[in-house]
């Protein structure tokens, strides 16, 4: 798996130890190297600040050559998924919602919701929708918490056609939810007010996914909070030994089906 490291981004260890962990090789590409989409079955943008989130977040990496190579391999079905500031590369260069030529047709806004007036900071939970598609398909219907950092994650559209996608799941595929399954909106659990409650959208493929909150920070049992709500905050506190808490975590199951997908893609 190619792992792309943008100046500023800082999320790339832990993203790299998660995709080591699901099963994958795992190559840096520095920036100012060519990108070569032929060499790799899937990539990965991990969070953090590139470029010091200038004019936007994402937007000046979004203008890079290498998304160009992102594009070329994404419409070949190779897997590419972008975490919060990696899922802001991905709709700033209009890989996600995607379509004939890269439109940029969604935007990601700054928060509303509980998230309101500034960067936050904290867990929420997340639902995969049953009609995720591609490699994503493999978790539909799971629930999980995730942390979430960002100060530009709601997911919003001028355009009505991707706006009913969105909210309809087709694209809105991972949804904020309450620990028991019930819609964000308006609640503690809704980070940012983003369309559809959207924790992340995808392409109409299920190729690209951009997904706000931050997996990699979940991989590991050991980093779920002990009060956490729900069965994972229970297993958290029920953990007593070393190797309960290095077993993997509620973010893990994401870095594994972004594996199998990117393998399968290549048979």
């Amino acid at each position: 798996m190619a792992l792309l490291r943008f100046p500023g981004v800082n999320c790339e260890f832990e993203t790299a130890r998660a995709l080591h962990c699901g099963g994958a090789g795992v190559e840096w590409i520095e920036w100012g190297r060519r990108l070569d989409e032929g060499a790799f079955q899937g990539f990965v943008v991990p969070g953090g600040f590139s470029y010091e989130d200038r004019v936007r977040a994402g937007a000046v990496a979004s203008r890079s050559e290498w998304v160009d190579a992102l594009a070329r391999a994404a419409d070949r079905g190779k897997p590419v998924l972008g975490i919060c500031n990696g899922a802001q590369v991905l709709v700033e260069s209009g890989l996600v919602p995607g379509g004939e030529g890269h439109p940029v047709r969604l935007a990601l806004a700054r928060n509303g919701g509980s998230g309101a007036g500034g960067y936050l900071c904290r867990w929420t939970y997340v639902e995969v929708g049953a009609a995720a598609p591609g490699w994503l398909s493999a978790l539909a219907g799971t629930r999980w918490p995730v942390p979430v950092a960002h100060g530009e994650g709601r997911f919003t559209s001028r355009d009505a056609e991707v706006r009913a996608a969105v909210e309809s799941g087709n694209l809105g595929a991972v949804r904020y939810v309450g620990p028991d399954g019930s819609p964000a909106g308006d609640s503690a659990w809704d980070p940012n007010g983003s369309l559809g409650a959207a924790a992340g959208a995808c392409d109409a493929r299920g190729v690209a996914l951009a997904l706000m909150p931050h997996p990699e920070r979940a991989a590991w049992l050991r980093q779920v909070p002990q009060d956490m709500d729900g069965p994972w905050g229970e297993r958290r506190r029920l953990a007593r030994t070393a190797a309960e808490l290095m077993s993997p975590g509620p973010g893990q199951a994401i870095f594994d089906a972004f594996v199998r997908g990117a393998r399968d893609a290549a048979r």
